[in-house]
């Protein structure tokens, strides 16, 4: 298979690789956009009317196309194929395609795809040596399997939100899809493992993952920590809280005319650099670094609230205490240090859409993976696929 729309041969280290993409919204999207920035071929399934929820899952009142911008973020450079699932010619044409497929990825709700009857027993027959990825919400036992897979509604179940934020606030969630994205790159880091097993097997694999094994995952640090340190459960700063568990000074402090991160830094060399007596009462006792924390972070914070953010830089990073300027996108995006990094890139479509976004975290040998073109609209190349793999035609369907 080739590896198209559009590339570098030389840096698409998955060319030849066939991925059926039949998921939606940000999780099933986002594995398989991992795999397509690598290289990968992915055609996206979507419903003739109206595809992918996200087309219309706008983050503001923008949209590019007919389409929201996030939609065009996660879904640039794959192909979109309009199948009706309740259609029965339909459905042979995307059985058709998984025959000839490498990868398969789905986040339908479980039991759903098995009564389609694209399950991974019934994929696996039809195409053995295929890696099926199934991300769900929950996982497929107990009694939160027919719950909403919804970012939002896993981080309130997984006990994230009282580790954000300071102690008087509540439960504080991320302001970013963050169950749905960690569990994409756990999808695709498994059908990568798959796909090498795969060629030692020649047979495939079923990958599964879920929303809240992910957002477990990610607080290994802080739950090891509370199982083993007699189940003490976290308890966040009363202000300038960045960790729940780590001791003073690490948080945010506002400046005169800003903020300032301060990671780990012994209470001693930060008093001596910042030439601050008021925190010569600490210096001496590590541990009251954790129990007067609170205490601590109310004195260092007044005295930060008295110059500016560049003037205490100019004494703490030539000293080597851990410490940044809480930077805004404007301020971020203008500085040389994100544009070194070269992590924008303007995507195009023939029907003059032009979305400027993100490029792939990764680089190979050297350099980041080109990708130009925007996401498909809504069965852009279903007639070209229909033909490419033989699933007949269908009249009265878009493209």
């Amino acid at each position: 298979m080739s590896a198209k729309p559009g590339g570098d041969a030389h840096q698409n280290l998955l060319s030849g690789l066939l991925v059926v993409d039949m998921s939606q919204f940000l999780s099933g999207p986002y594995a398989s956009l991992r795999l397509r920035d690598l290289g990968a071929r992915v055609i996206k399934i979507e419903r003739p009317e109206g595809g992918d929820l996200c087309r219309q899952l706008y983050l503001s009142d923008t949209e590019i196309g007919g389409d929201s911008t996030l939609f065009h973020a996660i879904n640039r450079n794959k192909e979109s194929l309009a199948l009706d699932l309740k259609s029965a010619e339909d459905l042979a044409a995307l059985r058709a395609l998984i025959a000839k497929a490498d990868v398969l990825i789905q986040n339908f709700r479980p039991r759903v795809i098995e009564r389609l009857g694209l399950g991974y027993d019934d994929v696996s027959k039809l195409n053995p040596r295929i890696v099926y990825a199934s991300i769900t919400g929950y996982g497929n036992e107990g009694p939160w399997v027919k719950k909403p897979g919804q970012d939002l509604l896993a981080q309130a179940r997984s006990g994230l939100m009282w580790l954000n934020g300071d102690e008087g606030q509540g439960p504080v969630p991320f302001g970013l899809a963050v169950a749905d994205m960690l569990a994409g790159a756990s999808a695709a880091q498994g059908i990568l493992a798959g796909l090498v097993s795969r060629g030692v097997t020649g047979r495939g694999t079923h990958i599964e993952t879920s929303l809240l094994e992910n957002l477990v995952d990610i607080q290994f640090e802080v739950l090891t920590t509370y199982l083993n340190d007699g189940q003490r459960p976290p308890r966040r700063s009363s202000a300038n809280s960045a960790h729940a568990y780590l001791a003073a000074p690490y948080g945010v402090y506002r400046t005169a005319d800003g903020y300032l991160a301060i990671a780990m830094t012994p209470i001693g060399k930060l008093a001596d650099v910042l030439r601050f007596t008021g925190l010569d009462a600490y210096r001496a006792d590590p541990s009251s670094w954790f129990t007067q924390r609170d205490e601590i972070k109310a004195v260092l914070a007044q005295f930060l609230a008295g110059a500016s953010t560049d003037h205490w830089l100019s004494l703490l990073e030539p000293a080597d205490v851990w410490c940044a300027k809480v930077l805004q996108w404007p301020e971020l995006l203008s500085g040389e240090g994100f544009k070194v990094l070269d992590m924008l890139q303007t995507i195009e479509r023939e029907d003059d859409v032009s979305v400027v976004t993100t490029r792939s975290p990764i680089r190979v040998d050297g350099k980041r993976p080109p990708v130009s073109r925007a996401a498909p609209r809504l069965g852009e190349h279903s007639r070209a696929l229909r033909r490419e793999f033989g699933l007949g035609e269908a009249e009265g369907k878009p493209h």
